[in-house]
């Protein structure tokens, strides 16, 4: 193990180095720039740091920062760690580099829950409701595509990709069903709910998500071994007295309700679970033990960046962010497209 970091030491110490910038970047960037020793006083002044006083910044600065930016900061991070985790094991699980995490239902479900929430009026009642109702809709939609395909106590591949196809083309029927009975004001928050975005993220939602994912990825990191040897295929795994079915339905429940969390505060955010997993494939190699966490930094980072760009670009309107993965990742996902089509 340690010698797998010590190969790739290089490229995770620019990674790491990476991964700040950027954080700095989505703190000091937006509709109001602030400097960079600005947003160091701030943060240094609310972790109660020495040497950082309350002179040292504005009203302004503190509250632009600290109720506005670092919680769309963490949120992303948190989300984009999430997403690209929970896709690199997907991939793993069905040894298809073209998964994802809503590949099961996950975000079908989830768009179903914060649809009922915002039909019923219970997501205007209070800033928890809708992505309670967004993570038990994407629970619901797991359990019920593995019970269609589990038969005594197994879950074929192929099989569990259909029922998930399936169970997705139902939510989304009903999705459209209920559309056309709410009003403008309703449909308008489903849709901005539907295109994902970081805006009007509150420290509410950072402490929503973080034990969920945080405790999500832990397990799938401390599982990164028991993957490697499910890509190598059912009869090496068997050969080294794994439990098969046990261990495939642990990686997908845990993976399924760390998306779960994530889209329930973020909303349905495209690619970063079907790109990142590649391009830290590429940079570590498939071995989960290093492709895990890489994936973690490489998706939060690629997550603040399509946030901070759809801020400055068109400032002072904004971009969601679920809009700048989609045309950031569309275009590599088709080159993706394209090589494996060519291999074959």
């Amino acid at each position: 193990m340690r010698n797998l970091y010590r190969r790739n030491q290089r490229k995770i110490i620019v990674l790491l180095v990476s991964f700040f910038l950027v954080i700095i970047l989505s703190l000091t960037l937006g509709q109001v720039d602030i400097s960079l020793t600005g947003t160091i006083a701030v943060v240094g002044y609310q972790l109660y740091l020495p040497g950082f006083s309350a002179d040292d910044f504005t009203l302004e600065q503190q509250a632009i920062l600290w109720q506005i930016r670092m919680p769309r900061t963490l949120v992303g991070l948190l989300v984009g760690a999430a997403l690209a985790v929970s896709g690199a094991v997907m991939q793993g699980v069905f040894g298809n580099y073209l998964a994802d995490p809503g590949i099961i239902g996950v975000s079908s479900g989830a768009a179903t829950g914060a649809m009922i929430a915002i039909a019923s009026g219970s997501g205007f009642l209070n800033l928890f409701y809708m992505p309670l109702c967004a993570f038990i809709g994407a629970v619901v939609a797991v359990s019920i595509t593995v019970f269609l395909v589990m038969r005594q106590g197994k879950i074929p591949v192929m099989a569990l990709l259909l029922a998930g196809v399936a169970v997705s083309m139902i939510l989304g029927a009903i999705n459209s069903g209920i559309l056309t009975y709410i009003n403008e004001q309703k449909m308008q928050q489903y849709l901005f709910w539907m295109v994902g975005g970081l805006d009007f993220r509150r420290w509410e939602h950072v402490y929503l998500a973080v034990w969920p994912i945080s405790i999500g990825i832990s397990v799938l990191l401390l599982l990164a071994r028991q993957i490697n040897i499910l890509v190598l295929g059912e009869t090496e795994a068997r050969a080294v007295g794994m439990a098969i079915v046990p261990i495939r339905v642990l990686l997908l429940l845990v993976a399924s309700m760390t998306t779960a969390t994530a889209v329930c505060v973020s909303g349905n955010i495209g690619f970063v679970g079907l790109v990142i997993p590649h391009i830290a494939r590429i940079l570590v190699g498939p071995d989960h033990r290093i492709l895990l966490p890489v994936s973690a930094l490489a998706g939060g980072m690629f997550l603040l960046i399509c946030d901070t760009l759809g801020r400055i670009l068109l400032c002072p309107s904004e971009i969601r962010v679920g809009i700048m993965t989609a045309i950031l990742g569309v275009p590599y996902f088709l080159y993706l497209l394209r090589r494996m089509h060519n291999q074959y």
